[in-house]
């Protein structure tokens, strides 16, 4: 059996996929890579790799034999904003770099994310369609579009088999926030569980698609594992989970930490909230590989708490020993 390359592996999805492919796979059988000297999986080969170094990425899926690649390395929505050529070259030559190795490789399968940022201020507000109007805003969703043309471009001219998804908003305990927009909530469940007041960088009714990060990690392996034959929709899969506003997570907080506070204060980010859709219709991925979200969003908040409360308590043990 051919291996598995993650891209990205220390980011917030990788991260957590990386440990998810081990446990079904091996991990003889992953290989972690990043653009940093030392990866999250000290269990793992792993090889520092930057993603729009062509010739080093062909080297890799040589030298370890791989066969499917995962491919996470991205700019996100508020960074891309503030460095925008960094953004644009870092998404679309590295995806056009894994998408040629793994042409020229005869690679199996390679997985790349899209987002809910991929849809813009034309694209209904509410159960955002999975064909619909798509006129994104910032450079991270100008990205994705394009992405999801690349992408789909290369499985119609040269067979390959190539899945994504439009993730939603993405709340996980393992990884700090790379600079999203939707990174508000884990900034606020970091807080309260800390113990300290919050500000939001997006108004208190700025309602988004969410997803809780296991659940994120699920759908993808369900997507890489489902029958080719069965993948109805080309390009990217809408994935929907639930959708709140920061007053609204906020308000389940404050059941579980009374003394949480928060407060409200709006920047660039909210122009580009502004225009991503409410809530997301996810039909095509519950109609062709049987897509369901496992967490409520109450479920949610209770397990991120109790990790991230666990995580202060034994690092206060360690300090005092």
């Amino acid at each position: 059996m051919k291996k598995i390359l993650v891209i990205g592996a220390n980011g917030q999805i990788g991260t957590e996929l990386t440990t998810a492919l081990v446990k079904l796979h091996g991990a003889k059988q992953v290989v972690a890579s990043d653009i940093q000297a030392l990866g999250r999986h000290q269990e793992l080969a792993y090889e520092k790799l930057d993603v729009t170094d062509a010739k080093h990425l062909a080297e890799v899926v040589q030298q370890h034999d791989i066969g499917e690649i995962y491919h996470l390395a991205a700019a996100l929505s508020a960074k891309g904003e503030e460095h925008p050529e960094w953004a644009w070259n870092l998404n679309m030559t590295g995806l056009l770099n894994v998408l040629e190795v793994a042409r020229q490789a005869k690679l199996s399968k390679v997985f790349w994310p899209s987002s809910i940022a991929a849809f813009g201020p034309s694209t209904p507000r509410d159960n955002a369609p999975q064909v619909g109007p798509m006129d994104p805003k910032t450079v991270y969703g100008i990205s994705k579009l394009a992405g999801e043309h690349w992408c789909t471009w290369y499985a119609e001219k040269y067979g390959m088999d190539i899945r994504s998804l439009r993730y939603p908003g993405l709340i996980s305990y393992s990884a700090e926030p790379g600079g999203g927009t939707t990174d508000y909530a884990i900034q606020a469940l970091f807080s309260a569980a800390e113990g300290s007041g919050f500000t939001s960088f997006l108004g208190e009714e700025s309602t988004l698609p969410m997803m809780y990060m296991p659940d994120a990690v699920r759908a993808t392996i369900e997507l890489m594992s489902a029958p080719k034959e069965n993948l109805k929709t080309a390009g990217s899969y809408n994935l929907a989970a639930w959708s709140f506003s920061p007053r609204e997570l906020v308000a389940i907080i404050q059941q579980r930490v009374p003394t949480f506070q928060a407060a409200y204060k709006p920047d660039f980010r909210q122009a580009i909230a502004d225009a991503w859709p409410r809530s997301i219709d996810d039909a095509s991925a519950r109609q062709d590989w049987a897509w369901r979200p496992a967490y409520s969003l109450s479920e949610m908040v209770d397990d991120m708490l109790a990790h991230l409360v666990g995580r202060k308590q034994v690092s206060q043990e360690k300090q005092v020993a």
